[in-house]
């Protein structure tokens, strides 16, 4: 896995979809040029970024335990969206294809207690949304919609069927 530090920023009236897509480009593209081993044994190159996004905002990482709480505090009995772009760059060809995955979450209408015992545990510091589904975060969750594992950061069903249909298995 190669490092990129891309800027994440979106452009004035572009779609969720869109920017999640654009960022996942932009790593994509980074970590290939970045890349300094023997390039023949590439098939595919893959970039993903994953948003939390309520009422026409997306929802990064927090700044710190009071910008976690607050961040759960707005997501408190909602339903909000996780949106990933992912680009594959098929290396053989030197072109891309990009697609983004949606799932729905619900969040319980948990107490304050609860939210201030999970962010003392110092999970919510370096997740989108404040939470981490696939650990002590579900408990927050009341339901979500879609795929899981999009959820949590990669949505690797979906993933696999456009990579099944892009790259031959020798």
């Amino acid at each position: 896995m190669i490092g990129t530090n891309i800027r994440e920023c979106m452009h004035k009236g572009e779609a969720v979809e869109e920017y999640c897509r654009r960022i996942a480009q932009k790593k994509t593209a980074t970590a290939w040029e970045r890349y300094e081993g023997d390039r023949e044994d590439i098939a595919a190159v893959i970039g993903a970024d994953t948003v939390v996004f309520l009422n026409d905002h997306v929802i990064g990482q927090p700044e710190d335990p009071e910008d976690a709480m607050r961040i759960l505090m707005m997501l408190r009995g909602k339903c909000h969206e996780v949106i990933t772009g992912i680009a594959v760059l098929i290396a053989c060809q030197e072109r891309f294809i990009d697609f983004a995955v949606r799932s729905r979450i619900w969040m319980r209408n948990f107490s304050q207690k609860e939210i201030e015992d999970y962010v003392a545990t110092g999970e919510p510091m370096d997740k989108a949304g404040a939470y981490a589904i696939q650990g002590r975060g579900r408990r927050l969750v009341r339901r979500y919609e879609g795929s899981y594992s999009n959820i949590v950061g990669l949505p690797v069903a979906e993933l696999k069927q456009v990579l099944s249909g892009l790259i031959p298995l020798v």
